[in-house]
């Protein structure tokens, strides 16, 4: 059975300022749990194409896929002041393949995962797969070859009766096939935004008895696979997805000394999570290639000011070790939390004021998910929303600031040149 694999992202910012074109990696760790033998796998990429909806028809009546894949990696762009959603685009191409063809419509991915139920009723795939999805994708299409039933997989849904179910997730096997990246534009990817990304930590979840432990890719084979892109499509410039590379501090370390040791000359950026770092981790993090670190943001429960103080010094001496070492970094701030008052905000424009960034984003307001506790007090406060209404841009921004907030940090950045707001 043929199998078209789609990756819908187009947003080619994250927020305003971050030129951020981020390659369909999960799509292509997807493909490679595909025997091409048994399954001919083709992709397209909707980030670069002019006629999105065209270039799908071309593909399938071409192709003549009998199951289509499609990756939905985020609900939307996350900014409040210029919201885009991507449920409309995948809504759009699963309609005009529905026009073209009878393939299975598979839909997965990090977006449709938060609230897949949902999701599946909005956008109307066949089926859809939630968590990482490998083996469960391989399976879907061995059994739709043999007309076999896909329910029992582990995280399908599905229509049964007039009504959606979802299977339970199995944890990750800590077993990850080579992504298939050779039929997407690396040069253009390579050239836009941090990188091409590669996983230093799995998806999913392992047994661990320190939480910092769960989920360590080995270093190994992360390094191996990065030797394999830089030899074998001559790609030099990475991007460590790890939710927290310095975490913990020690195996991050030993991540950079054995980069160095290999002489692969590469660059690279990853993300910090703003605790558990020293000059030593900086070091060797811009000797091994390192260009730019995200510091995340602790800072955004504003309830408890002595807590407030206490995040935003932990941050500050991230970033003075970052600028000690030499090493770029970008940050952010969300505004608008609860409990948000005038003197937390200048709080925070203080420790702005007093960095040097390559990039600050000061967000307005925290994006609602489902179960997340800023749902949960805009509830409390007299706001009415279901569930499924999150799935569309949906931030809460305290009455406290609401207001004022966005012209006073509007104000702010017009003399920062580094600062954007969303």
């Amino acid at each position: 059975m043929k199998v078209l694999l789609i990756a819908t992202n187009r947003h080619r910012r994250w927020m305003t300022n971050y030129q951020a074109q981020p390659l369909p990696l999960g799509l292509a760790y997807i493909a490679g749990y595909l025997d091409p033998e048994q399954h001919p796998t083709k992709m397209l990429d909707l980030m670069f194409a002019d006629d999105y909806l065209g270039e799908v028809e071309r593909v399938v009546k071409d192709f003549q896929p009998g199951l289509v894949g499609l990756s939905m990696r985020n609900l939307d762009n996350g900014s409040n002041l210029h919201p885009e959603s991507v449920l409309p685009i995948t809504k759009e191409v699963i309609a005009r393949i529905r026009l073209i063809s009878d393939a299975t419509i598979a839909c997965g991915g990090p977006a449709f995962s938060i609230l897949p139920e949902v999701c599946f009723d909005l956008v109307g795939p066949d089926v859809g797969i939630t968590g990482s999805g490998g083996d469960s994708f391989a399976d879907l299409a061995d059994r739709l070859e043999r007309g076999e039933s896909y329910e029992d997989l582990p995280g399908v849904v599905y229509r049964s009766g007039g009504n959606v179910t979802a299977t339970e997730q199995q944890p990750t096997s800590g077993v990850m096939k080579p992504p298939r990246l050779e039929e997407l534009d690396l040069g253009r990817y390579a050239e836009a935004g941090f990188g091409i990304g590669v996983i230093t930590k799995w998806f999913g979840t392992q047994t661990s008895g320190d939480p910092d432990r769960q989920n360590l890719r080995p270093i190994q084979d992360v390094l191996d696979e990065v030797k394999d892109l830089r030899l074998r499509l001559g790609l030099g410039k990475f991007f460590f997805i790890a939710n927290g590379f310095n975490l913990p501090a020690d195996h991050a370390k030993a991540f950079c000394s054995a980069l160095i040791e290999s002489n692969l000359k590469i660059e690279w950026n990853t993300g910090l999570v703003a605790k558990s770092c020293d000059s030593e981790l900086i070091g060797l993090m811009k000797e091994s290639g390192c260009g730019l670190v995200i510091i995340g943001d602790l800072v955004v429960d504003a309830y408890d000011p002595q807590d407030l103080a206490a995040r935003l010094d932990q941050m500050l001496q991230v970033c003075r070790l970052c600028e000690e070492g030499g090493l770029a970094y970008a940050v952010g701030q969300t505004f608008g939390a609860p409990g948000e008052t005038r003197d937390t905000v200048e709080q925070k424009l203080d420790f702005l004021r007093g960095i040097a960034p390559a990039v600050a984003n000061l967000r307005v307001g925290i994006r609602m998910l489902p179960g997340s506790k800023s749902a949960d007090q805009a509830r409390s406060e007299g706001q009415v929303f279901s569930d499924g209404d999150l799935l569309q841009p949906a931030f809460y921004v305290a009455d406290s600031v609401k207001d004022w907030i966005i012209d006073h940090l509007q104000a702010e950045a017009s003399s920062n040149p580094a600062w954007s707001i969303d």
